[in-house]
């Protein structure tokens, strides 16, 4: 008993110590990191508690920089948490109650089309290269500071200067941090309570980098892809069904500090949000194709990965606004997506490029736009996506995966077979493409008939979308169900 009271008191007079220690915090970060930070660094993190491969942690600056030693390979791998019951919490508390029986369509062709022929490619490299300037926006140094002041300034005037009184743009401040992060709102005309959001962070550098880290590409690519798609959407007078905010956040490099703060304020509030893109480096082309879909399991919503496959092909498969797209993985909390996530919101992160493949310079005094060869290019494929999801989720008061009723067009699910008729559909150079909720390809078909059926042998139950594309590339979409 005696050794047992002395273990004791030694264990609190360590972890008092610890709790004294401004380098250390709470957090939580997937299982296997952790167990492998405590096996390489014991003194160096304390594994608070584990609940389905996530844990709650208190740990010390260097061991959270060592995260990407353990395969996280963008983003800290790690949330931020105020204090040792909001991180036990967080790890019990993935909710489901936001995350209602959606109906996603895609309708709105006349103005998606209209709009997607006015991204400038100039304005994104101006905005870039305004990022690059300030040299730093790590959120503790003044010049992080003023980025997100003047991006706030910015984007009110842009606001103020088409006369959209009804556009407000915020602070959110957070205690940690006197960087704020900003929001944007433009508010639904029918349905106000229901919110769309598209966000990425502001700040730069990381602990091991603050005074040199212009982030151009990480994450100054993304606030410029934000910034022309609110550009473009105020000079054609857009006023949404429901509620669309833009978010800029602080403190992402150290923790996700500041969109954790946010959406764990929506969550307590009960505020409705019914979709997340985030945009966190756009401008690298590292990849053979253009867009790399994350799909992180419980971090990223397949639902929404597979609303953004449907909106890819339907808008971008070919014709004037071509853009190819693969997926990847990125890890634990690897940028804001994961926040939503974590609150119980459908998120998605449609990168640059396939992890490994992205831009080698960032994090470094090196990610500055002449590395991207001076051009925003690449910036203008998620330009378009960004406009793409936004126009067609906020504009109904129903969503879910995409399912066009074209009387041309059947489907019927028979013997774990999909049996379709094209009716008026072109029959020569047709071709068919299975997707699952993440957005993978199962099966291919190439040179259809004008019906006749698709062995789903070896398919689990569940939600799919079908894509039937003519021979022009004109995509056609059907979801169904297999059970």
């Amino acid at each position: 008993m005696k050794r047992f009271k002395l273990f004791l008191l030694i264990s609190s007079m360590a972890f008092f110590v610890y709790g004294q220690n401004p380098e250390w915090f709470y957090a939580t970060t997937d299982a296997p990191s952790a167990h492998s930070l405590k096996t390489n660094y014991p003194d160096q993190i304390q594994i608070l508690d584990t609940f389905i491969e996530v844990s709650a942690v208190y740990m010390s600056r260097d061991a959270s920089m060592q995260l990407k030693n353990n395969g996280n390979l963008h983003g800290p791998g790690y949330i931020f948490k105020s204090n040792e019951e909001a991180a036990r919490t967080a790890i019990y508390n993935v909710q489901e109650a936001h995350l209602g029986v959606l109906d996603f369509t895609i309708d709105q062709d006349d103005f998606v089309n209209q709009l997607l022929t006015q991204v400038d490619t100039q304005n994104i490299g101006d905005v870039i290269l305004d990022m690059e300037a300030y040299g730093t926006r790590f959120n503790t140094k003044p010049a992080g500071i003023q980025a997100s002041h003047d991006l706030k300034d910015r984007w009110q005037g842009m606001a103020t200067d088409v006369g959209r009184t009804d556009v407000t743009v915020e602070a959110f401040n957070h205690s940690f941090t006197d960087q704020i992060s900003v929001i944007l709102t433009i508010p639904g005309s029918t349905y106000p309570d229901e919110i769309v959001i598209i966000g990425g962070h502001l700040d730069s550098g990381d602990f091991w980098l603050q005074d040199n880290a212009p982030g151009a590409d990480d994450n100054g690519s993304g606030i410029a892809t934000l910034t022309e798609v609110l550009r473009i959407l105020l000079a054609n007078d857009f006023h949404p069904l429901r509620t669309v905010q833009f978010m800029a956040y602080a403190a992402e490099e150290i923790g996700l500090y500041g969109s954790a703060d946010i959406a764990e304020n929506y969550a307590d509030n009960n505020k409705n949000v019914l979709a997340v893109m985030q945009l966190d480096m756009t401008n690298y082309n590292g990849s053979a194709f253009d867009i790399a879909i994350i799909s992180d399991g419980a971090h990223t919503s397949g639902t929404l990965n597979l609303f953004l496959v449907d909106l890819l092909e339907h808008y971008n498969s070919g014709g004037e606004h071509p853009i190819t797209y693969d997926f990847s993985y990125c890890g634990y909390a690897c940028s804001d997506h994961a926040s939503w996530a974590a609150n119980g919101y459908m998120a998605s992160f449609p990168f640059e490029s396939g992890f490994g493949e992205h831009n080698p310079y960032i994090h470094s005094p090196n990610d500055t736009y002449a590395k991207m060869g001076n051009t925003a290019e690449h910036s203008t494929k998620f330009v378009k996506l960004g406009l793409e999801f936004i126009v067609e989720t906020a504009k109904t008061a129903q969503m879910g995966t995409n399912d066009i009723h074209r009387p041309q067009l059947m489907v019927v699910v028979k013997d774990r077979s999909l049996i379709y008729d094209l009716g008026a559909v072109q029959a020569d150079g047709n071709s068919v493409v299975v997707f699952d909720p993440s957005g993978k390809k199962l099966v291919e078909r190439q040179q259809l008939k004008s019906s006749g059926n698709l062995s789903l042998q070896g398919l689990p139950n569940g939600l799919y979308i079908a894509v039937f594309k003519d021979k022009n590339g004109k995509a056609y979409s059907k979801k169904f169900l297999l059970k």
